[in-house]
């Protein structure tokens, strides 16, 4: 009998184990399986400050970009998909839409890792991203200043609510790096339809972690 209990005990230990090493969610990469989109604005002076500054599109000497579309991402509420469908950009296609990424290689990158899971067409996904950018007021306080700007998260998100008021509360999200002193990108979501929502927990619980100081900076333009 005891040994028919240790047996019984050393099962349940090895299932715990298998089932603590399962993920939290099981990720879905089929097209257009999708909870809504993140549409993030990577603060260009932050990138060309780092690892993108031998960008010589993005990143050339008097430029002066302030925030640019990075990507506009379908999102879970919990985690993401990616690289979901083989289809490709036309060249046709990557020169009618040129200027809606701040370097081509990045229209690229965003369509096959992210775009090809919102279930569009090429076309249309790209047009979409057009028409989402532009729907955003950029504040005047960080529409490309020529002097560092100091804010809160609070102040960050308040003014971007000022000068979009359409804006549903906890939709647009700072992310910072270098241990939360300087805005990397600016985070916005938006319905699959279109229409302003809240982020998910999970996207607001990573904007508090990486801005977790009382401040960020936001380098100014170059």
């Amino acid at each position: 009998m005891k040994k028919l209990h240790a047996a019984l005990a050393a099962l349940a230990v090895a299932a715990s184990t298998l089932l603590g090493a399962a993920p939290a969610q099981a990720r879905d990469d089929r097209p257009g399986v999708f909870d809504y989109y993140t549409m993030s604005l990577s603060w260009s002076p932050e990138f060309c400050a780092g690892r993108g500054g031998g960008d010589p599109v993005q990143c050339a000497t008097g430029r002066q970009l302030g925030f640019v579309l990075h990507g506009l991402w379908p999102q879970f509420e919990r985690g993401y998909p990616e690289s979901c469908g083989r289809s490709r950009i036309s060249n046709k296609l990557r020169d009618q839409y040129e200027s809606l990424y701040p370097s081509p290689k990045l229209l690229f990158h965003e369509w096959n890792k992210h775009g090809s899971c919102s279930g569009l067409q090429p076309q249309d996904y790209l047009a979409l991203s057009a028409k989402l950018r532009d729907s955003l007021k950029i504040p005047a306080a960080f529409a490309r200043p020529q002097q560092p700007v100091r804010v809160t998260p609070g102040q960050f998100e308040d003014e971007f609510h000022k000068a979009n008021p359409w804006l549903a509360k906890d939709s647009v999200l700072p992310v910072c790096g270098s241990g939360g002193r300087f805005l990397r990108e600016a985070r916005v979501c938006f319905a699959k339809d279109g229409k302003s929502r809240s982020c998910s927990q999970e996207a607001i619980a990573y904007s508090q972690k990486s801005c977790g100081q009382a401040n960020f900076l936001m380098k100014n333009v170059r």
